[in-house]
């Protein structure tokens, strides 16, 4: 078995600080991602992440979570890695927002 280490991440990266305004731009149609502290991203690396079909699944918190089509943040990835932000609904990881990364 691998372990898999997800980075949590501040809303800005900063390792980037001439993206904030880009990171605090981003949303899905389930609304703004970055929305405070409580709702930092998580970069995922290549095997945390995956296409299915027309949409894609990530791995966070020792599971597959599928990507509902409305979390998918429509924009060019400026980051390049992957980005999920969750919240959690009955104790469970919800997806509100996700942007793929670059597949090498």
């Amino acid at each position: 078995m691998v372990a898999l280490a997800t980075g949590q991440v501040a809303a800005h990266d900063r390792n980037k600080p001439g993206l904030d305004d880009w990171y605090r731009s981003l949303q899905s149609g389930k609304g703004p991602c970055c929305g405070g502290p409580s709702e930092d991203a998580t970069h995922l690396d290549e095997l945390q992440w995956r296409s299915k079909g027309d949409g894609y699944e990530v791995f966070v918190e020792g599971q597959w979570l599928e990507v509902p089509p409305p979390a998918i943040v429509p924009v060019p990835n400026k980051d390049g890695r992957a980005l999920v932000w969750l919240y959690h609904y009955d104790g469970k990881p919800v997806v509100r927002c996700f942007l793929p990364g670059m597949l090498t």
